[in-house]
C-alpha cells in the first residue's frame, strides 16, 4: 500500500521543474500543504535571496533525541541529454519508474510522504523530522541554513538519516566536495611588447600546474581512506577561459577547480595552499609590471566529509531497519557531513542506484521505493519503542 502511494507521489514530484537554477517552491508548498492536510505543522526556511526554501516538519512528540530524514529538492538539468520523452513527467514501466529526480532523490522523499500517514498513527516516543533542502547539486547552501535552525521547532533530532540512493545500503562514511572559481587579472597589450604587460592567462595555467603537483602528491603520499575509489584526496581542474587572439596579451584568465577530500584530509587545504603560491610566487611578478594584477579565489560549494564509526548506534538501528549489507563507502559528497558536524550522528541510506543518477532516463526500481517503504515503518516502530 505504502509503495504504490509512494509511486503516486512520484509522479507528482517529478513534475515539478526544480533544476537547481529554478525556484523550488511550487514544489515546497506542495509539500507543505499536504502535510498540513494530516495536521503536521512545517516551516520554511529562505534562502537570504529569496526564491528558494528548505522545509522542517516534526512528526511525534517535540522531545529531545528521535532521526531526521533528509533529502533535497533540486535536481540537476536535462538540457543536452538523450530523453525519450518529457523528463518531468514520470513515466512508468515493467517496473522502472523514468523521471529527472526519480533516483536523487525525489524517490526517498516520496517514500518519506507516503510512510507520514503510518508513522502519525503509531505512538512514538521519539520524534521524527523531516528535513527538505535546496542548491545541494551546485552550492549546498540549504543544508546549513536548514540544520542552523532546526533547534527554532524545539530540540533538534539526535540522529539523520540522509536518503541518497544507496541500494538502500548503510554509508558510514564518504568523501567531502569543495570547489572555487579563481580569477586572475594582470595587464593587457600588444604581445610584441610583452615586457609592458602582466599576461593572466600564464598566470593563471602556473596556478593549474601547482594544482596538478598538489594532485600528484595525494595520490603518491597522500593519506589513505580504504573503501573510497580512488582511496586518496583528488584535486581536479574543470574549466579554464582567458585569450582572445595570439598577438594580444590576455588581461584575464578564470578558472574553476575542486577538491574531493576523504576523510582526515581538509579541502580548505588545498585552497589555502593556492592562496599561498599565488601571493608570494605569482603576484610579486605580475605587479612589477602591473600593480593592479589580482588573484581572487571564489568559494562555489562546500560539503563536509562524513565519517560514522560503525559501531555507532545508528549504524544497528539501520541495519535493524532493513539497510542492505555492511558498512558502505561513498566517493561522493551528500548533505550528510553537514548534519554530522552540527553534533548529529549521520549516515546515508536511500534507494536507487547512484549510477542512474544524473543521466538521461533516469530511473530507479519500484523495488527500490517497496524497500524504502518498508525501512521507514520499521523505523517508526523503533521510535514508539
Amino acid at each position: 500500500m505504502a509503495a504504490e502511494q509512494a509511486v503516486a507521489m512520484l509522479d507528482r514530484l517529478v513534475g515539478f521543474d526544480t533544476t537547481s537554477a529554478r525556484s523550488n517552491l511550487d514544489l515546497v508548498h506542495f509539500v507543505r500543504d499536504d502535510l498540513a492536510l494530516q495536521g503536521v505543522e512545517s516551516r520554511l526556511v529562505f534562502a537570504p535571496e529569496g526564491g528558494k526554501a528548505a522545509l522542517h516538519a516534526v512528526l511525534g512528540p517535540r522531545v529531545a533525541g528521535g532521526v531526521a530524514l533528509s533529502a533535497h529538492s533540486d535536481c540537476v538539468p536535462v538540457e543536452g541529454q538523450a530523453w525519450a520523452a518529457d523528463p518531468f513527467g514520470l513515466r512508468r514501466d515493467h517496473g522502472r519508474l523514468t523521471g529527472r529526480g526519480t533516483v536523487d532523490t525525489k524517490g526517498f522523499w516520496s517514500c518519506v510522504m507516503a510512510a507520514v500517514p503510518g508513522l502519525l498513527a503509531k505512538p512514538m516516543a521519539r520524534p521524527i523530522h523531516l528535513c527538505l533542502s535546496f542548491d545541494e547539486e551546485t552550492t549546498f547552501a540549504g543544508a546549513p541554513l536548514l540544520v542552523d535552525s532546526l533547534s527554532e521547532a524545539g530540540p533538534p533530532p539526535a540522529l539523520c538519516i540522509v536518503g541518497e540512493p544507496s541500494l538502500m545500503a548503510p554509508v558510514v562514511a564518504h568523501k567531502g566536495y569543495a570547489s572555487w572559481e579563481v580569477e586572475v587579472t594582470g595587464r593587457t597589450g600588444h604581445s610584441s611588447q610583452a615586457h609592458r604587460t602582466a599576461n593572466a592567462l600564464e598566470a593563471a595555467a602556473e596556478a593549474v600546474v601547482f594544482l596538478k603537483h598538489a594532485a600528484r602528491r595525494f595520490a603518491a603520499e597522500g593519506r589513505r581512506a580504504e573503501g573510497f575509489v580512488p582511496p586518496y584526496t583528488t584535486v581536479h581542474t574543470g574549466t579554464f577561459r582567458a585569450g582572445s587572439i595570439l598577438n594580444i596579451v590576455p588581461d584575464l584568465a578564470e578558472f574553476v577547480f575542486e577538491a574531493r577530500a576523504v576523510p582526515g584530509d581538509s579541502a580548505e587545504a588545498v585552497r589555502d595552499a593556492l592562496e599561498a603560491f599565488a601571493r608570494d610566487t605569482l603576484l610579486p611578478d605580475l605587479r612589477n609590471r602591473a600593480p593592479e594584477a589580482a588573484f581572487h579565489i571564489r568559494r562555489r560549494c562546500h560539503a563536509p566529509p562524513l565519517s560514522l564509526d560503525p559501531a555507532h548506534p545508528l549504524f544497528a538501528l539501520a541495519v535493524d531497519c532493513g539497510a542492505v549489507g555492511g558498512a558502505a563507502r561513498m566517493p561522493f559528497a551528500t548533505e550528510a557531513g553537514v548534519f554530522q558536524n552540527a553534533g548529529i550522528a549521520t549516515l546515508v541510506c536511500g534507494p536507487g542506484d547512484v549510477a542512474q543518477a544524473h543521466q538521461p532516463e533516469e530511473w530507479i526500481a519500484e523495488s527500490e521505493l517497496a524497500a524504502c517503504c518498508a525501512f521507514l515503518d520499521r523505523l517508526g516502530d523503533r521510535m514508539a519503542a
